[in-house]
Formats: C-alpha cells, structure tokens, sequence
C-alpha cells in the first residue's frame, strides 16, 4: 500500500501548463541601459524570444517586494496564440488573439473559463546588479 501512495503522490500535475518544453538560461546585468528599468520596483522588461529565452520570450518585472523579480513566458498558457502575451505595467499579463488575462503577480487566469496559469521561471539574483532567469 505504502509504495501505490508513493507512486500517486509523485504524479506530476499538468493540468496547469500545456506549453510544450523550452529551454531558459538568462544571465542579465541589470546595469545595461536595457535592463536599468528592473533596478525600479514596479518597472518591467520583455525580452524577445530567442535562444535560451522560452517559447515567445519572457516578461520580467522588479516587484519591489519579496522575491524582487518576477519572470513569466510570454507565450499565450492556452498555447493558442502565435504572438507573445502583453505586459502593460498593470497587474495583468494579456493574449493579443482570445483576449485571456493572466496576474503579473502569480501567473493565475484572470479569465473566466481559463485554467492554464502563466508559465513562471526561476529568478536568482547572485549580487545587487546580476540575477539569473532559467527553468530549473
């Protein structure tokens, strides 16, 4: 009985993420003019998709709070969508194509009817002006 529970608790649940698999390890310094912005809390950055940059690029944001940044992929969670989620500085992420919202703050719908949450990567800051985007 022991190892039938330990093998259903171990059961990874996909339900909330129907993006296929990308590669993400972004090393940033936040003293290049194009990443200054993530040194004021509140302001946010997009970068383009590329290697090692997700599915449709990543949108980062410098919460002022505790973790100090937030980093999402800006591929649609619905996977329905050929461009890259909108970051407008508010409290939402938003899909150009169905128009399905997404909290900046934790990746939850914000649409009635979605389930998928935003796609959230890992964000390590190693010193004051240098933090670390991956998938790991």
């Amino acid at each position: 009985m022991f190892l039938l529970a330990t093998l259903f608790s171990c059961e990874k649940n996909e339900s909330y993420d129907v993006l296929p698999y990308a590669t993400v390890n972004i090393t940033l310094n936040l003293n290049l003019p194009q990443y200054q912005k993530l040194q004021i809390p509140t302001e946010w950055v997009y970068l383009e998709k590329g290697v090692n940059r997700g599915l449709q690029g990543i949108i980062i944001q410098s919460t002022g709070l505790t973790p100090p940044y937030k980093a999402y992929e800006a591929a649609c969670p619905n996977n329905d969508c050929t461009s890259p989620m909108v970051f407008d500085g508010s409290l939402k992420m938003k899909c150009s194509c169905d128009k399905s919202e997404y909290s900046i703050i934790d990746g939850s719908p914000q649409t009635s009817g979605n389930s998928h949450f935003a796609r959230e990567y890992k964000v390590t800051r190693l010193n004051a002006t240098t933090i670390i985007i991956t998938n790991n």
